[in-house]
């Protein structure tokens, strides 16, 4: 469990910078060099690496070298972990508004 929480939180925090969430909505769509993907943000592309970095440190992307040439891919099994720990807080929020709900509608017991 604290392996899975330490992913996580990796992931979380790699995923709470807009830089970083643009490049992984970008990349959803295939696979893209880093240079086509730098072009689109008003940075160097040395502060752009700091955030290929991240991202693939924490697993969310994979990077590829081929001649002079990094591709970037999207790893979809990292973002898994993200949906996994979403639905379970879905769950966990579901049954507490089931329970309030049923305590709010249901007539005491021990009524005069």
């Amino acid at each position: 469990m604290a392996q899975y929480s330490a992913q996580l939180d990796g992931v979380l925090v790699a995923l709470a910078d807009p830089t970083r969430r643009a490049v992984i909505r970008r990349l959803g769509h295939g696979p893209l060099s880093v240079g086509d993907l730098a072009s689109e943000f008003p940075m160097t592309l040395p502060s752009f690496m700091k955030h290929v970095r991240t991202l693939e440190s924490n697993g969310l992307i994979r990077t590829v070298k081929t001649g002079r040439v990094r591709t970037c891919v999207l790893s979809h099994e990292r973002l898994a972990l993200v949906d996994d720990w979403l639905a379970e807080q879905r769950r966990i929020w579901a049954e507490r508004t089931d329970r309030l709900e049923e305590f709010v509608t249901k007539p005491e017991e021990n009524s005069p």
